[in-house]
């Protein structure tokens, strides 16, 4: 399939999940919307689970490039602004909210893949901080991560509080610095 046709199915999916929930999500409608045949779908994934967990990982809406600011500091307060955008402005924010909040319903929406990708970017972070001698080799980077990471979701989705400009470096001072 021709890499554009297959964002557009993408964008269309989780456009889709973001308007109506994943149970609203239906491979017609996706179809319908990208103007493509259903069995076309069917052909490259087996169910709207499937189509789902492929769009998080390699839709350009919800795309991810790991900051390199030559800092361990400096990559922490990006990567944690990052996902404030990514929870607090549309399409972003409704996109990842529906989709990774059914994945909690529906365990048929294998959403480790979409944050084992994420880490998996992620990663280069800590290991360029190591490098540098900015960071203990024992530490560990998914620790890291979920805290910096949770404090948006928690801030933002769960108790729906905006989340200011500055939350990003006050979160990771309060993570290297200590409280």
């Amino acid at each position: 399939m021709a890499p554009r046709k297959q964002q557009e199915i993408f964008d269309a999916t989780l456009r889709l999940v973001a308007e109506r929930g994943y149970d609203g999500l239906t491979v017609e409608g996706v179809a319908e919307r990208s103007g493509v045949n259903k069995t076309t779908i069917y052909r490259w994934w087996p169910s709207k689970a499937a189509l789902l967990g492929a769009a998080l990982v390699e839709s350009d809406v919800l795309g991810f490039d790991s900051p390199d600011t030559g800092s361990l500091r400096g990559d922490l307060v990006a990567l944690v602004e990052g996902v404030r955008r990514l929870l607090t402005e549309p399409p972003g924010s409704d996109i990842a909210v529906a989709a990774l909040g059914a994945a909690v319903r529906h365990p048929e929406l294998d959403a480790r893949r979409f944050f084992a990708d994420r880490f998996a970017r992620e990663r280069e972070i800590f290991e360029r901080a190591v490098g540098r001698g900015e960071l203990k080799a024992s530490a560990d980077p998914m620790l890291i991560v979920d805290l910096l990471a949770g404090a948006v979701w928690m801030r933002s989705v769960f108790r729906g509080l905006r989340v200011d400009d500055d939350f990003a470096t006050e979160a990771v001072s309060a993570l290297l610095d200590g409280i």
